[in-house]
């Protein structure tokens, strides 16, 4: 009799504990396109990518130029001069995959560097309303492969989130 006493307890606990829990979401794809920093980080990260692409078809046009070179002069060219150009255009290319290779790590990092300021932004707008709203727990609808109900707390993320960023314009 005891047991079910106390079975019966901690179930009611259970579900009082329970009935407390409040779950939100937001929609973060919705909330990063409307933020101005956002547009402003993705056009510089979009001007830093173009730079990179001119400089790789650059070296890309010089490594050609040099085969092509290669390839008409290749038969008046003794063999030590053959290999000596041979060598040339594998360092060529091997410095035209290493840059590459480097710019996509820039960009990487760069991206990061832009974006890290905008989610602390998202975060702390999120906490805001979350706290507001007595919300314990906050689901992403872009990751969460199925919810049903909660709280939908897009739109006064939003709002937070706009007075955030308008307030650290004016600093």
């Amino acid at each position: 009799m005891k047991n079910t006493v106390f079975i019966a307890i901690m179930l009611l606990m259970g579900f009082q504990a329970e009935a407390q829990t409040k779950i939100g979401h937001i929609n973060s794809q919705e909330l990063l396109d409307t933020l101005q920093s956002r547009k402003d980080a993705m056009a510089k990260l979009k001007e830093f990518e173009s730079e990179g692409v001119r400089e790789l078809q650059e070296m890309n046009k010089a490594f050609e130029s040099a085969y092509l070179r290669y390839q008409q002069n290749e038969k008046d060219w003794s063999p030590v001069i053959q290999k000596m150009e041979q060598e040339k255009l594998m360092k060529k290319q091997q410095g035209l995959e290493t840059r590459q290779t480097e710019l996509e790590q820039q960009m990487q990092i760069y991206g990061q560097e832009l974006n890290k300021p905008i989610l602390d932004l998202v975060q702390t707008a999120v906490n805001n309303i979350a706290e507001s709203k007595k919300v314990s727990y906050v689901l992403d609808e872009t990751v969460t492969l199925y919810s049903k109900g909660g709280i939908d707390m897009t739109q006064e993320v939003m709002t937070e989130l706009l007075r955030l960023e308008a307030a650290l314009k004016a600093e």
